[in-house]
């Protein structure tokens, strides 16, 4: 991947942030006014333009702002972002919601899920072993912008049972990348291989509990407040992992 200069990264991290809030083109005007960069909109026009041809931006398709590729998300997951873990008492409070399911396993997947869709505001889903699929939050999903294009809510909705597309998908992204230590499991856009799934993403985390084994994740908009999300997956990817031990 090219190098950023450090005002680069300022700037693509801007951007990623204002974008994930607002879900429109991001321009140089909005990020001179708005984040206190302490260079003018033309400079910060030209540094989006070069991020645009290094493959971190793009035009909007309706305006002259710039919004992130699939590659300026994960670089912004990856190296930008500050995670911010779930308090104690949220750790808590999750934990007591399924706790009672433990022994029973299709239902703490049911309600772990639930639970999930329910912080994240998204569609939760999780796998088993058996080539199982079980979801929740659809509804949460037509309340994001991008899920206004019918043909986008049709694609995912269409998706929502489909088990063997998750898992070939993830199949996919492992023999992509059959060395990668990631401990963020991120696929967006042109990653999940379908044309109108382009402004979607799908956050992961394998489980492991007992000799249930699978994953669990969420799909969303690929504008997730990635911050808050990728811990709250993790934990519940590590929760099921023990809870039923």
């Amino acid at each position: 991947m090219s190098d950023l200069t450090q005002r680069q990264i300022k700037i693509l991290k801007c951007v990623v942030e204002e974008f994930i809030e607002t879900a429109d083109p991001v321009g140089s005007e909005t990020l001179e006014k708005k984040y206190a960069l302490g260079i003018s909109s033309a400079t910060i026009r030209n540094e989006m333009m070069a991020l645009t041809q290094l493959g971190f931006l793009k035009k909007g398709h309706l305006s002259s702002g710039r919004t992130p590729t699939s590659m300026g998300l994960k670089y912004y997951v990856r190296n930008l972002m500050a995670p911010k873990n779930l308090s104690v008492s949220d750790e808590i409070g999750a934990k007591e919601k399924i706790w009672e399911y433990r022994n029973e396993f299709d239902r703490l997947l049911h309600e772990t899920i639930k639970e999930l869709a329910q912080r994240t505001k998204s569609m939760a889903i999780v796998t088993t072993d058996q080539g199982t699929i079980y979801s929740c939050g659809a509804s949460n999903l037509l309340e994001e912008p991008e899920f206004f294009n019918i043909d986008v809510a049709k694609t995912v909705l269409s998706l929502i049972d489909n088990a063997n597309f998750w898992h070939e998908i993830i199949k996919k992204a492992g023999s992509l990348n059959p060395e990668s230590t990631e401990i963020v499991h991120l696929l967006i856009g042109e990653d999940l291989g379908m044309e109108h799934l382009e402004p979607c993403g799908f956050i992961y985390q394998n489980y492991e509990s007992g000799p249930h084994r699978g994953i669990i994740g969420i799909v969303g908009p690929a504008r997730f407040r990635y911050s808050y999300v990728v811990p709250v997956v993790d934990y519940f990817a590590e929760l099921l992992s023990t809870i039923s031990r």
